[in-house]
């Protein structure tokens, strides 16, 4: 009669061992990926002009008028706010402003 030993079926799997280089792509890969998200997840928030965007009348400067005038004529508050809004929204460098020339003013 033959004798059969019955032995227990070990397996043996080898552990992940990372180099030195392999643990730097390792961390750069999630560190781009991080900074993908932000990215994606940012994007939503920049601001712009038209969700938001200030009530404005196009209006045409007359012989005689000065920026002065039509922010008077527009502003219920304080009229030197309105003007310098009315140049941030022309982009205007100076006060200056020509007959003819049509202007973006802010409504209140």
């Amino acid at each position: 009669m033959s004798t059969m030993a019955i032995t227990p079926s070990v397996s043996y799997t080898p552990s992940l061992r990372l180099t030195r280089r392999g643990r730097l792509v390792v961390f750069m890969t999630g560190l781009l990926l991080v900074l993908a998200l932000g990215v994606l997840w940012g994007s939503g928030s920049v601001a712009s002009e038209e969700p938001g965007r200030d009530a404005t009348l196009t209006v045409q400067v007359e012989p005689g008028d000065t920026l002065y005038d039509l922010a008077a004529r527009v502003s219920t508050g304080d009229v030197n706010a309105t003007v310098e809004r009315i140049q941030q929204l022309n982009h205007l460098e100076s006060s200056m402003v020509y007959a003819g020339q049509k202007l973006r003013v802010p409504v209140e």
